[in-house]
């Protein structure tokens, strides 16, 4: 009996100091700028508080929480004072945000809201029964300041809303495709598709992910030399077009399952030869940190690579003017500004972030350079161009539990939940259990006793 006693004080304190974690961690859990600028939005601008640290320019998020809710996501902007500029949550989902034109207050962006059951209005606007759920899609054009706001064009998809949306022209814009694993010149005034890649023309079916998430085709970026930068993110790799949509099979940046490499990344920039380049600038989602490659002699190189102990499926990475970086760590709900020494500069509490801009700099990494160039060709480099990196086996597993099987549940943990707090609830939930079927045994052998008796 004293020994059942001490196993149950011992299942005691484990649960009382698992409970204390979450619950000192939920009462220190910072307020996020989203919500604190969604209350101060319908107040003039004068009377608006500080709610982030100043920097040289206003700062754009969007954002993209689970289960895609009208009014949890959003997308805000702060002023270069700190004080909120802007605030929408009309949609479940942001994605892409750019300005438009580059060095305005104006932004475009592609946003949208997913349904279990499709609405019938859009079931009519898309001339298409949608039997197990749709999403709204929604391209839009905003002015920061006065909140006016223009709908450019919006569709219906049979499950996921488009994830970017670059400029081509003033009437032309491309399209990354999410939802039908394809890239597409839409032109907006004709509402005719003017060019278009689909995958399946030139990857291996049996590559990456389930049928209706194959490719998730999560970015893409026109060059100045007329190609597309495409991200195939269960491919694990950033591919190439020539301008008539040949795949340059050369120019590749990783390979399905070579983790080293790239795991499931999201929103690649492209850095030019003038600045530096051929360069790219990428959130290594799954890999937790955030990455530069460089082309050297024909192959990619890593050239730098940030993380620290919080950041968790970074989706999104820019090199500003300077050598700093925009970082958007969607797990460790922030948005963050590295120096040219990646030191943190400046950082803001945002859940779930998804992109973040600094206007006047230009879309995404537009004005910023390579590592390398910043250190004139003397940064490290290491070769990314073979698939000897790929994960087999115990690595296959290891990489699994700490990618995406940590920030799946994170992603649906709630936004102040960090990993050590993930830990600490399943070490409550594990500590419940086990006890249960402790006592249940203890109880059945005091049963079988009783009944011998």
């Amino acid at each position: 009996m004293k020994r059942r006693t001490v196993i149950r004080g011992l299942f005691l304190a484990v649960l009382v100091v698992a409970a204390g974690t979450l619950v000192l961690s939920w009462g220190s859990a910072p307020s996020d700028a989203v919500s604190e600028a969604k209350n101060q939005v319908s107040s003039p601008f004068s009377d608006r508080e500080q709610v982030v640290a100043e920097r040289d320019n206003a700062t754009v998020i969007t954002t993209d929480p689970p289960g895609g809710n009208t009014g949890t996501a959003a997308i805000v902007a702060f002023a270069a004072d700190g004080r909120t500029l802007y605030h929408n949550d009309t949609y479940g989902n942001y994605f892409d945000v750019d300005p438009d034109p580059p060095g305005s207050r104006t932004v475009l962006y592609v946003a949208g809201s997913r349904y279990d059951q499709c609405p019938e209005s859009l079931e009519t606007h898309a001339n298409e029964t949608f039997e197990d759920g749709c999403a709204e899609v929604a391209i839009e054009r905003t002015n920061l300041t006065t909140g006016e706001t223009e709908q450019i064009h919006t569709a219906v998809t049979h499950w996921d809303i488009w994830h970017d949306v670059d400029r081509v022209d003033d009437s032309r814009l491309l399209i990354a495709g999410i939802a039908e694993d394809r890239v597409f010149v839409l032109n907006t005034t004709t509402d005719s598709i003017e060019w278009e890649w689909r995958a399946e023309s030139d990857l291996d079916p049996d590559s990456g992910g389930q049928e209706g998430d194959w490719t998730h085709l999560n970015d893409v970026e026109l060059l100045d030399v007329g190609r597309v930068m495409v991200s195939l993110r269960n491919q694990d790799r950033v591919v190439f077009l020539s301008e008539d949509g040949e795949l340059q099979r050369n120019w590749t940046l990783g390979a399905e399952d070579a983790y080293g490499i790239l795991y499931e990344q999201h929103n690649p920039d492209y850095i030019p030869e003038s600045r530096g380049g051929p360069a790219i600038v990428v959130g290594d989602s799954e890999n937790n940190r955030v990455a530069e490659y460089q082309r050297v002699d024909g192959q990619w190189r890593q050239s730098w690579t940030w993380q620290d102990e919080q950041i968790r499926w970074p989706r999104d990475a820019d090199r500003l003017p300077g050598g700093h970086t925009l970082v958007s760590d969607s797990q460790g709900n922030r948005v963050l500004e590295l120096d040219e020494n990646d030191e943190i500069v400046w950082e803001v509490d945002v859940p779930t972030p998804y992109e973040a801009e600094r206007l006047g700099t230009g879309p995404e990494s537009e004005t910023g350079q390579s590592k390398a160039a910043l250190a004139n060709g003397t940064g490290q480099q290491t070769d990314a161009g073979s698939d000897t990196e790929r994960k087999t086996g115990v690595g296959w597993v290891v990489a699994f539990v700490t990618g995406p099987l940590v920030n799946g549940l994170l992603y649906v943990a709630p936004t102040w939940m960090t990993f050590w707090d993930l830990v600490a609830a399943l070490v409550l939930g594990g500590t419940a259990l086990a006890w249960f079927l402790v006592e249940a045994y203890w109880s059945r052998t005091r049963l079988r006793s009783l009944v011998g008796r």
